[in-house]
């Protein structure tokens, strides 16, 4: 019988919470039923498994952030919509380091086209359609983005850029002006 109260909701926020605490990778459905004061066969009514709670902390991180993105992104344009989707991510990744890694696992194809990461592609696509960019161009620079962002914050996040000068915001609004003007001026392909 299940505890009353505990809901497949309930426990994936817990375990959200428990991955921004300890990290994504100490996130099992042991650890969130010691959170609950309930035995693990008690939790296996809403959750298979805890590859199943990892995927679905990772849907609710991809469907937190789409949303972020979409209300960041509203009305904006060209670089001012690069640099809010940008910082979208950054700050995302900062209130949520746990998340925010969970937001990077490998979902199975199906379980990725139902996500919200097809909303991040979209809102990224939405925005290089201000820059002109057309396929292939406009897929590699999706490629671009998301590589520069992840690979920026995951640097930032584990100390990478914390022992010289200038600051990290100062370099990531430099960055952000890169980007810009790399994508205002994409090289045009030569066979």
């Amino acid at each position: 019988m299940a505890r009353a109260g505990l809901t497949t909701e309930r426990l994936v926020r817990a375990g959200a919470e428990l991955a921004d605490e300890v990290g994504f990778e100490q996130v099992t459905v042991s650890a969130v039923a010691r959170r609950f004061d309930v035995k693990v066969a008690s939790l296996y009514s809403h959750l298979k498994s805890s590859h199943d709670l990892k995927t679905r902390i990772a849907l609710l991180a991809l469907e937190e952030m789409a949303d972020r993105a979409a209300e960041a992104l509203a009305g904006r344009a060209g670089k001012d919509a690069l640099i809010a989707f940008a910082n979208v991510y950054r700050d995302y990744a900062h209130e949520h380091p746990g998340r925010y890694a969970a937001a990077q696992l490998r979902l199975d194809p199906e379980t990725a086209a139902a996500s919200a990461g097809v909303r991040h592609s979209q809102m990224t696509r939405a925005i290089l359609r201000g820059y002109d960019l057309t396929e292939p161009d406009q897929t590699h620079a999706v490629r671009l983005l998301g590589s520069v962002f992840h690979g920026y914050v995951s640097l930032e996040l584990g100390g990478g850029f914390s022992h010289s000068a200038p600051d990290t915001q100062q370099t990531w609004s430099r960055t952000m002006d890169a980007l810009d003007a790399l994508l205002r001026n994409w090289p045009a392909h030569t066979p």
